[in-house]
């Protein structure tokens, strides 16, 4: 099975949070998806621990200056509590994460 890679970097910042869930939302247990940015994602990362704790899986794939990729999966046996984030990412990244 083919991993799907979604590239954050040419869409506008507050648009890349929302992408990275909407992904994530539509994955199967024990399916992943990676994505590309232009930085490292921490303020992303935070979201999903606050959102979906024990559900998710983080792996740095890639990560330069310029150039992160990491792979996001939901895992089989995680807890999905998910708490929606409404109108957005709801962090305080200003669309940057």
């Amino acid at each position: 099975m083919n991993t799907p890679i979604h590239d954050l970097r040419p869409l506008a910042p507050p648009q890349r949070h929302r992408l990275a869930f909407q992904c994530f939302d539509a994955l199967a247990p024990g399916e992943s998806f990676e994505l590309v940015n232009d930085h490292e994602p921490r303020g992303l990362l935070m979201q999903f621990r606050a959102h979906h704790p024990e559900a998710f899986s983080w792996q740095v794939v890639q990560a330069e200056p310029d150039y992160w990729r990491i792979r996001v999966g939901r895992l089989v046996d995680g807890a999905d509590q998910a708490t929606p984030a409404p109108g957005g990412c709801g962090c305080s990244c200003g669309g940057r994460g």
